[in-house]
């Protein structure tokens, strides 16, 4: 499939092959990524290194 995005095959995976577990550690990779990001950007840093 030509031009199918990475997020599209992943759901498609998911949805063929029933590993409905893979979601919510997806989610969470994304958001602790994103989180990690913002801390580095931010003068919020040292207090969201604290909770870690």
């Amino acid at each position: 499939m030509p031009g199918t995005s990475a997020w599209a095959e992943i759901w498609g995976f998911m949805k063929v092959r029933k590993k409905w577990w893979l979601g919510p550690i997806i989610v969470m990779m994304v958001l602790i990524g994103t989180l990690l990001v913002f801390a580095q950007t931010s003068a919020l840093a040292p207090f969201i290194y604290a909770i870690f």
